[in-house]
């Protein structure tokens, strides 16, 4: 099989879960890793048995390297990008694709422009259960889908936002749970639901007084196809409960995935508390099917090593488009639509009104209202 030569860029906690992704990818050789810490991108190389650099134009003329994971703070996923694209180098970005949409669109350009396959991160995709629900949905099995619901309530402590200086700080991160701990939820929806027509939103920060970012959030929103749509996230309820996408159907059928149950993921930290499984399914002559699923999918995913397999997944068909000339099954425009979806709720609690999509980029001081607390 041909194999890229590829390369993570960010030797953090998410960083490693790409290079066991790529050290386990048929299709891959994972060859250097980049990162600005000498000491740091020294031990990462040696942990993979490759080579580490600090400076990206020498990494692509001395590795080869032909395809890379950007792993950094996601504001500053777009200045990295755009250097990868101009040097022709094919890119895979974890979530969410940038902190805000002028950025999403500066890396959706280069890409263009360079005519290189580019994807962002979205492994929930690839859980069993959460495939189970689009091919119901594709299949008509629900009717038409006329809500959608997301409601992730979790808990993230001081010392998690105090882990790294950049977490939890409108420049380091951009934002707080919406940004950082709901995207592979907002992405679910809609990939469910399609797209947004108007939403209207709301943000605070209600139990960690000393943080910067949002710690709560709500909206909700009208699609383009007339259903539907509830949106409660939260980094507020200790211990955390859970994080579910749900699609009720015209025919009054209804199916749903808990992505995330219990103790919340925290990368290089914590593991995944509980399997991802199908936590409703109503659709007539399959009901009964709803424990079936359940524990097929619990022994699957505990079969496996669940930190890195789901990236694989999604990797693997990354870098099988650069092989065979086509696009991913994600892309780029997928994730600029769920930081447009966060950049609404921004700008609708700013503004206190519904905002109407598509969203045009704004150059304002406020950070699309990010940087404009709700009235106490």
């Amino acid at each position: 099989m041909q194999k890229i030569k590829t390369a993570v860029i960010g030797c953090g906690k998410v960083g490693h879960f790409h290079a066991d992704a790529f050290m386990h990818c048929e299709n891959s050789e994972l060859v250097a890793c980049l990162g600005r810490n000498t000491e740091k991108t020294v031990a990462f190389a040696q942990k993979y048995g490759i080579k580490a650099y600090t400076d990206l134009e020498t990494m692509v003329k001395e590795s080869g390297v032909q395809a890379v994971s950007i792993c950094t703070p996601h504001p500053n996923h777009a200045q990295i990008a755009v250097q990868c694209c101009k040097l022709g180098l094919h890119i895979a970005i974890e979530k969410p694709l940038a902190a805000s949409l002028e950025d999403c669109d500066a890396i959706l350009a280069a890409a263009k422009e360079a005519g290189v396959v580019s994807t962002v991160i979205c492994q929930r995709r690839f859980y069993p259960p959460a495939i189970r629900v689009k091919r119901a949905i594709e299949d008509g099995k629900i009717g038409v889908p006329i809500l959608g619901t997301v409601n992730m309530l979790g808990w993230r402590d001081m010392a998690y936002y105090h882990s790294d200086p950049w977490r939890g700080t409108w420049q380091g991160e951009g934002g707080g749970v919406l940004i950082n701990q709901a995207p592979h939820q907002l992405d679910l929806l809609l990939w469910y639901m399609g797209e947004i027509d108007e939403l209207y939103g709301i943000w605070d920060t209600l139990n960690h007084p000393d943080l910067e970012v949002e710690d709560t959030a709500a909206a909700i929103i009208r699609f383009k196809n007339g259903a539907i749509g509830n949106i409660v996230v939260s980094n507020s309820q200790n211990p955390a409960l859970f994080g579910n996408v749900r699609v009720h159907g015209a025919n009054g059928a209804s199916i749903g995935v808990q992505t995330d149950g219990g103790a919340m993921f925290i990368a290089g930290v914590s593991g995944i508390a509980e399997p991802p499984v199908n936590d409703l399914w109503t659709i007539a002559g399959e009901a009964e099917q709803l424990a079936e699923y359940k524990a097929s999918d619990i022994e699957f995913f505990n079969s496996l090593d669940n930190i890195w397999y789901f990236h694989m997944q999604q990797i693997h068909d990354f870098l099988g488009a650069i092989i065979e000339g086509r696009k991913p099954l994600i892309t780029l425009e997928d994730g600029r639509k769920t930081v447009e979806l966060i950049t609404g709720i921004y700008r609708s609690s700013r503004d206190k009104r519904p905002v109407k999509f598509p969203l045009a980029v704004e150059y304002g001081s406020d950070f699309d209202g990010r940087l404009k607390r709700l009235p106490v």
